[in-house]
């Protein structure tokens, strides 16, 4: 069941090279975000959102975890699916709860991602992927 999870769907080389696009480019585009985050957790600035109510630490963890570390795991397209679980998660955290209240405009970079990221998990990481290789 688990590979069957993991296992990218057969798809044509147009929506699998569609796919690779949408996997590097909204990947690469969030690593930055994800990478600051880092650079702050490491210094020991906890100032950070506690949405869930597990301590801003312990948030601020997750947030690097899934924006830097899953990102690197769907640029590279490995375990793809299980990291844009924890993306999309993580997005609709930051799209529902964090700026939640606020105006479109201000949650709008959110929601592009979360959608593209549904959208990379409803087709799987595609025939240029690591996961492709692996469970061929």
């Amino acid at each position: 069941m688990i590979k069957k999870y993991l296992k990218p769907a057969s798809l044509p080389n147009q929506v699998s090279l569609a796919v690779l696009v949408l996997r590097l480019s909204f990947g690469f585009l969030m690593i930055p975000h994800g990478y600051d985050k880092m650079q702050e957790f490491l210094a020991g600035n906890h100032d950070f959102p506690d949405p869930l109510h597990v301590s801003p630490t312990v948030s601020h963890g997750l947030t690097v975890f899934a924006e830097f570390f899953c990102s690197i795991l769907l640029v590279l397209g490995l375990f793809t699916r299980p990291a844009l679980v924890i993306l999309i998660g993580c997005m609709a955290i930051v799209s529902f709860s964090i700026h939640g209240a606020d105006p479109l405009g201000d949650k709008e970079h959110a929601l592009l991602y979360l959608f593209a990221y549904l959208s990379i998990f409803l087709t799987g990481a595609g025939k240029y992927s690591i996961d492709a290789k692996i469970f061929k």
